[in-house]
C-alpha cells in the first residue's frame, strides 16, 4: 500500500477542469491528503466546462468537495489565493508533491520565472526549492517557442511537464476513459498505485 502523501493540487484557468477534479477524487479515495488551491479564472472555467459554480470562499469549496468525494475530516484543505500563512506557502511545511492541473501557459511562465504573486505560484516555488515533486499539466495547442522555452527551463529544474495528451491504445469508449488516462499518468509520476487503466502489455 502506498504511504499516505500530502499533495497540493492547483486548479488554474486552462481548459480541462475535469482532469483536476478527477485527480482530487482519486487522491482522496486512496487515502492521501489534498491541499487545494484555485485561481479566479478556474472559477470561470468550472462554470463553462462543468456547470459547476466554484465558490469564491475556500471554506465553501472545502465543505462541498469533502462531501462529494467522501473525504475524512481534515483530509481535504482548501486555501484562498492570498492565504500567505497557509502551509503550502512555506518551506518549513512543504507537501510531498504538487500538481497544477490544468495549468495555463501564463501560470507556467510565472512559475518558471519565480514570480510568486499568489499562493499557487508561491506554493510551486516552495516545492521547487525544497526539491519536492512538481507536475504541471498544460492543456494548450499548439505550443509557441515561448511556451516550449519555459517548459524546457522547468524540466531542467526537475519539474515534470505532463501535457493532457491522452493515448488511445487503451481503446477508450467514453470521455471518462480519456480523463482517466491522463490522471493515471499523473498518479504514476507521484508513485501512487491505481487501477484507472491497463498498463502497456496488460489486459483488463
Amino acid at each position: 500500500m502506498t504511504q499516505p502523501l500530502t499533495v497540493t493540487v492547483a486548479l488554474t484557468g486552462a481548459s480541462g477542469m475535469a482532469y483536476g477534479l478527477r485527480l482530487i477524487e482519486c487522491l482522496l479515495g486512496a487515502g492521501h491528503t489534498v491541499w487545494l488551491l484555485y485561481s479566479q479564472v478556474a472559477q470561470i472555467v468550472a462554470q463553462q466546462e462543468m456547470d459547476w459554480h466554484l465558490p469564491s470562499r475556500a471554506a465553501e469549496v472545502e465543505t462541498e468537495l469533502s462531501a462529494r468525494f467522501g473525504a475524512a475530516p481534515g483530509q481535504l484543505r482548501v486555501f484562498g489565493r492570498e492565504a500567505w500563512f497557509a502551509p503550502p506557502a512555506s518551506g518549513s511545511n512543504p507537501p510531498d508533491a504538487m500538481v497544477v492541473c490544468p495549468c495555463t501557459m501564463g501560470r507556467l511562465a510565472a512559475i518558471a520565472n519565480g514570480m510568486s504573486q499568489d499562493l499557487i505560484e508561491r506554493a510551486a516555488d516552495v516545492v521547487i526549492k525544497e526539491g519536492r515533486k512538481l507536475v504541471l499539466v498544460p492543456r494548450e495547442t499548439p505550443f509557441s517557442a515561448i511556451h516550449l522555452e519555459n517548459m524546457l527551463k522547468l524540466s531542467r529544474l526537475g519539474v515534470c511537464i505532463l501535457p493532457a495528451n491522452p493515448g488511445f491504445y487503451t481503446r477508450p469508449t467514453s470521455v471518462q476513459d480519456v480523463i482517466d488516462f491522463v490522471v493515471a499518468r499523473i498518479l504514476d509520476q507521484l508513485g501512487i498505485a491505481h487501477a484507472l487503466m491497463p498498463r502497456w502489455g496488460e489486459t483488463d
